[in-house]
């Protein structure tokens, strides 16, 4: 029996793409570097934002003009991160379902703990009953830390409890915390992309999503 669903942001209930895509491009014409596709940012995202910036910037660039990089990609997107972003279609619907059937609900991203609870308290208002972003001091996923975490302030064990996510950094998060995974193909990853990261369970729609979490 599920008691509690614990979800990804990007690209499993928030679209994050274009405002992720606009920051990362704002800080690479900064420093007078070439820009990024949409579909390159899709594939660089998934494991923090250091990570992004690091896959956007040339090969090679040096750690200290990624801090700089860094710096300037936090504050366009703190200003500018729901200029585009939205909830995917279904999904305020699907979380409003399993609040009134009793489960609880929270959120684990990489995305920095700054950004990650005022996106929630924005698209989801009263819907989380936790939401944890990527914190100084704590692994990101695909450690299992932040999952634990929600896990002891909720009370609930493991085995009572399903992670949700988009990518193959999610599907070994769930591995490594010892927990069920479900992933959806509406993100950042195909369906064949997830398959070959080791997906068991996929849904292609908030609703096959409900369904699978009865």
């Amino acid at each position: 029996m599920i008691r509690l669903a614990i979800f990804d942001l990007d690209g499993t209930i928030l679209d994050t793409l274009e405002d992720l895509a606009g920051a990362l491009n704002h800080a690479l014409t900064e420093f007078g570097y070439p820009t990024r596709t949409l579909p390159e940012v899709r594939s660089f995202v998934g494991n923090g934002i250091r990570n992004l910036i690091r896959r956007g910037a040339p090969s090679g660039t040096p750690e200290e003009t990624i801090d700089r990089l860094h710096a300037v990609f936090t504050a366009h997107y703190n200003a500018h991160c729901a200029d585009k972003t939205r909830p995917y279609d279904g999904i305020p619907a699907l979380l409003t379902a399993l609040r009134d059937r009793g489960l609880r609900i929270a959120v684990v991203s990489n995305k920095p703990d700054g950004a990650v609870r005022p996106l929630c308290a924005r698209y989801f208002p009263g819907l989380f009953d936790a939401a944890v972003g990527e914190r100084t001091g704590v692994a990101r996923k695909p450690a299992p830390d932040s999952v634990n975490a929600v896990l002891a302030e909720m009370g609930v064990d493991r085995t009572e409890a399903v992670y949700i996510g988009d990518s193959e950094v999610d599907i070994e998060t769930a591995r490594n915390a010892g927990m069920a995974c479900i992933s959806v193909d509406w993100g950042f990853r195909t369906r064949m992309q997830l398959q070959s990261s080791g997906a068991s369970v996929i849904a292609s729609t908030p609703g096959e999503l409900l369904a699978l979490l009865q």
